[in-house]
């Protein structure tokens, strides 16, 4: 037999609701949000992920999706959101391949 699984045992730590938490990232787009959420997560930090809209009070004007750590964590985490958004100095070159196009027909 097998063992009944927990869905909430498998789930990622979120923070403690009773800990400060601190805005550390905003994005309009989910998919983004997602991405950084990742970041923090590959780093070890605990992050929460939350639509915008469900917290008007404490960020107006804000919509989207933003990101909350733990108010220690937060000088760590967007250290890390800086880093992944600076493009890799010293190659101006981007990874795209080049090639010729020659207008006219093979003969």
């Amino acid at each position: 037999m097998s063992q009944p699984t927990n869905p909430a045992a498998s789930a990622p730590p979120r923070p403690d609701p009773n800990e400060k938490l601190v805005k550390v990232f905003d994005s309009e787009l989910e998919s983004e949000a997602m991405i950084v959420k990742g970041l923090l997560e590959s780093a070890g930090i605990d992050s929460d992920l939350t639509s915008a809209s469900m917290v008007q009070d404490a960020f107006p004007g804000l919509g989207g999706m933003i990101i909350l750590v733990r108010e220690q964590d937060a000088e760590t985490a967007r250290k890390l959101i800086e880093e992944y958004r600076r493009p890799e100095s010293g190659s101006d070159d981007d990874e795209t391949a080049e090639i010729d196009v020659i207008d006219e027909p093979p003969k």
